[in-house]
């Protein structure tokens, strides 16, 4: 993921780290050699009687509806007995279509709440060192058709049964990417049939597969388990295989585009055959006939030069969110022999062109459709236990399109196809990649996270670029693919990748490494991996230097992400939350099993010498919060304002990350429960498409202009306050025009002095169009005394801070009472409330970060939900109004509420029915 320390700086052994998760749960070093407890006994526990009924179809692909599940340990029958039609599974554990070994055992109640204290670390790791069977019973109505198991996602090898013979072995079915499909056709008899896997443990040190490294507290089964839909296929004798379609999009013009069918058709038959294959794009028809020898396997290709109408004219091109529309294609194939159907194929497409050029200054700069795109993404994960749930996917996918971010980047992790199809159609890019640290990076890393390849790796990982390519190519929403993290990959393996990908007609930037390296083919990856992973000022992101607002940084931010006091309630036990705020060199178990990220000593002491010791746990995230949202919201008002530096542009960032895949306390915009602290909302003000912003580095008010279109007759209003709210400074700049596409313009600069301002003062900028309407307002707490960095003792993961900023005095605001007035309307099961919030004080004093969250009747957040605005800053007289749209069902039948609170607003919540 990210440049590390010499191996010294690390634990080095799996021994040490189980002592280590013995010292964080205990506070005592755990011996490593004791007997673990066993499993937990589900009561009563039967093997699931779900039978999948598996369609009679010509081409019909059904996924298994579930399996049973049990340990090798605890199952002395053979492997045939195991995989035979009316064995009893008698105790074993239910588990999903897509399901780890330690995901069905939560889902079955065995193991307390994982994302809880350290509930997860007293989960024996012992019962996840053996194989794991996985059965499942499916039906066939009769056995005229062709019976094909396609499948992948094993995590991370298996042996492979089929009414109790085995069909693959697990030196054949490995690599968590890797896809195959078995013929089963002998072995399949009318009525009920299984397939049992034998699933061998994950090592992702030694296998090409799953890890986690550093992100979170690894799972103690290591994701062993199959993710991904295993499918039953039934066709006849020609079977249909890897349709796509490659599209030539005319730039800049966008009035043609060139759409290039192809598929394999593969003759599964021993006598040769003549099939007829006919498609459709719309209304466009194509079609012809192929001659294939038995089992012979040949490419069909259907081109504008034989069909014209596939060369489409003003066809529907394909944008990103905020700058188009999402519209897709479909492909549809038909296979017949001698009239009947033998197979067919549906894909889904979008037509669009990405290029990725690198710039003058040696960085990746994307173009969408021609027009420059300035990156603005965040690191994606998935669940810890690779649990897929698709409205949860979606739920984040629209927080991401809410947050103006453009970019999602998956470092391995690599999410099933329904998750690529929601970015599509949500309009959210997607830079996938192999991830570092584990065996993907062992040949060019030595063994430093990963072991050294052997022979047997290089067909895994060709296979696994292979299956990936042809998965993705298809999905507008890929932009690229990263064949290398941390590192890129040497001679050897580039070839390994290139060649696959070229197989697959992949026809999208191919990228070397996410890190600032070279391979011998494709050269300079233009990304650099400068960090910082911990705290470091809002000043930082200025810089011209190693993390800061040039080219394009694949991984950084500040590091830590204090949730909501809602959320801490539900992840910490009231001693930890002591702790959380009381001890800054205690282990947090919930922010990283990294040695270099295993405390919060860096954040805290930032957080006491900028805005003074916290007195309490809810003045610590009350102070959290205000340091989250100046700092993120500096990270991509530095990254947008320098998108047109004329020297050394900034092309990309993507902030490390945008969620985390359990209850985390650094390294994500929006936590677990999909609550929204400051982070959020601090990304949510920087990436507004018309924005008014000031630079620390050389107090300027700037306006970037992020829609496509150029804005005129703008004025923009900027005012310096004390705390207490007396006006020291006002100045004001009308007539400005800026251009679109990301591009800005200063409208003034600040002073450097202005009398009497106190040491800790307020910025307010307002950004008002040609008619005198308010469109964009930001508000800054800032300080005389400037934030100081030692450059010359950067670390891979931060850079000291020898001076802070004196931001004490907001601690002398008043109090300011700010009332609330809510209504709400339902209609289709989707609720909006509307807020308006009112400062009423009869004082100076202007209320800051004034935040408001939607309850429910208890109490509860209501989550997720998206705000037009929020974290607010208002001045006496001024009022504003939000609305915050969420499902209805997740009120749970209470009429809604609206709880109030801020920096210095006190508490309070209104109805809002």
């Amino acid at each position: 993921m990210f440049p590390r320390p010499a191996p010294g700086h690390r634990l080095a052994t799996a021994t040490g780290l189980l002592a280590l998760l013995g010292y964080l749960t205990t506070g005592a070093w755990a011996d490593p050699h004791a007997p673990a407890p066993p499993l937990r006994p589900v009561a009563e526990l039967k093997a699931p009687t779900r039978i999948t009924p598996v369609s009679p179809a010509a081409g019909s692909t059904t996924p298994l509806a579930a399996f049973a599940i049990q340990s090798t340990a605890k199952v002395g029958d053979s492997p045939a007995a195991v995989s035979s039609p009316g064995y009893p599974a008698r105790g074993w554990y239910p588990a999903g279509p897509r399901s780890t070994v330690l995901a069905a055992l939560l889902a079955a109640g065995v193991y307390d709440d994982p994302f809880r204290s350290t509930n997860l670390a007293k989960i024996p790791k012992a019962d996840f060192e053996v194989p794991w069977w996985y059965r499942s019973d499916f039906t066939v109505a009769d056995t005229a058709r062709r019976t094909l198991l396609d499948f992948s996602g094993v995590v991370s090898a298996a042996d492979v049964y089929v009414n109790g013979r085995r069909v693959a072995a697990a030196r054949e079915v490995t690599g968590a990417y890797t896809h195959h499909e078995l013929d089963v056709t002998a072995l399949v008899r009318p009525g009920v049939n299984t397939v049992a896997f034998r699933i061998r443990p994950n090592e992702p040190s030694k296998d090409l597969t799953i890890g986690w490294l550093d992100w979170l507290q690894p799972p103690p089964d290591r994701n062993m388990g199959i993710v991904r839909d295993v499918l039953v296929r039934r066709g006849g004798p020609v079977a249909l295989r890897d349709a796509h379609v490659v599209t030539k999009l005319a730039v800049p013009s966008l009035a043609t585009a060139d759409l290039t069918v192809r598929a394999r058709a593969r003759n599964d038959s021993d006598a040769p055959v003549t099939a007829e294959i006919t498609g459709a794009i719309g209304p466009t028809r194509f079609g012809g006939t192929v001659r294939l020898a038995a089992h012979e396997t040949r490419t069909v290709t259907f081109s504008p030069a034989e069909v014209p109408r596939l060369r489409l004219a003003a066809p529907r091109v394909w944008w990103p969110a905020g700058m188009g529309g999402q519209p897709l294609y479909g492909l549809d194939l038909t296979a017949r022999v001698s009239g009947t159907v033998s197979d067919t194929s549906h894909e889904s497409f979008g037509i669009r062109d990405v290029r990725a050029p690198l710039n003058a200054a040696g960085a990746r700069q994307y173009r969408i459709n021609g027009r420059p795109l300035l990156i603005k993404g965040g690191g994606w994960s998935p669940d810890e236990f690779l649990r897929w749930d698709r409205g949860y996917a979606e739920d984040r996918l629209r927080y991401a399109v809410d947050l103006g971010l453009n970019t999602l980047r998956l470092e391995g992790h690599l999410e099933p196809d329904e998750f690529f199809e929601l970015a599509d159609r949500y309009g959210v890019l997607t830079l996938p990649g192999w991830e570092c640290c584990t065996k993907w990076e062992g040949q060019v890393n030595g063994t430093e996270n990963g072991e050294k390849w052997t022979p047997a790796d290089y067909p895994v990982a060709k296979a696994s670029m292979a299956a990936e390519a042809a998965r993705l190519r298809d999905h507008p929403s890929v932009i690229s693919f990263l064949i290398g993290s941390d590192f890129a990959p040497d001679a050897t393996i580039e070839k390994t990748y290139l060649d696959a990908l070229r197989a697959a007609d992949w026809n999208l930037p191919v990228v070397s490494a996410a890190s600032d390296k070279s391979s011998p083919q494709l050269g300079s990856s233009g990304m650099k991996m400068t960090g910082p992973y911990d705290w470091v000022p809002p000043e930082y992101w200025y810089a011209k230097r190693e993390g800061g607002a040039t080219g394009f940084n694949s991984e950084t931010s500040a590091g830590p992400s204090i949730p909501t006091l809602d959320t801490l309630r539900r992840m910490l036990t009231p001693a930890e939350l002591d702790s959380l705020w009381q001890d800054p060199g205690a282990k947090q178990y919930h922010r990283s099993p990294s040695a270099t990220f295993g405390t919060l000593s860096l954040y805290d002491a930032a957080l006491a010498a900028r805005y003074g010791a916290p007195t309490g746990l809810a003045d610590y995230v009350r102070k959290a919060q205000l340091a989250q949202y100046e700092n993120v919201r500096a990270q991509f008002e530095a990254y947008g304002r320098n998108a047109t530096d004329p020297e050394e542009p900034a092309t990309g960032v993507i902030h490390w990350m945008f969620n985390s895949g359990w209850t985390s306390l650094h390294w994500q915009l929006t936590d677990r429960y999909l609550d929204q602290n400051g982070a959020y909302f601090g990304a949510k003000k920087a990436n507004e498409p018309l924005h008014i912003q000031y630079g620390y580095d050389d107090r300027t008010v700037t306006v970037v202009n992020n829609r496509h279109t150029t804005l005129r007759g703008l004025s923009a209003r900027a005012t310096l306050f004390d705390p207490d709210g007396t006006l020291r400074y006002d100045g004001t700049a009308a007539g400005l025009s800026v251009a679109g596409d990301g591009a800005h313009t200063n409208a003034l600069t600040l002073p450097d002095s202005v009398p009497g301002l106190s040491r800790t003062y307020l910025l307010r900028l307002v950004l008002a169009d040609a008619d005198g309407r308010e469109v964009s307002r930001n508000v800054y707490w800032l300080s005389g005394e400037q934030d100081t960095l030692d450059w010359p003792r950067t670390t891979w993961w931060y850079t000291p801070t020898t001076g802070y900023a004196d931001l004490t005095g907001l601690a002398s605001m008043a109090r300011v009472p700010v009332t609330a007035r809510a209504t709400t309307r339902s209609d289709g099961g989707t609720s909006t409330t509307t807020v308006t919030l009112r400062n009423t004080t009869d004082g100076r004093t202007p209320s800051l970060l004034t935040d408001v969250h939607l309850v429910d009747g208890r109490g509860a957040p209501v989550l997720p939900v998206r705000w037009s605005d929020n974290e607010v800053g208002l001045w006496p007289g001024e009022s504003v109004t939000l609305t915050a749209v969420y499902r209805t069902a997740d009120l749970h039948g209470a009429a809604p509420r609206v709880r109030v609170s801020g920096w210095n607003t006190p508490e309070r919540t209104v109805p809002a029915a």
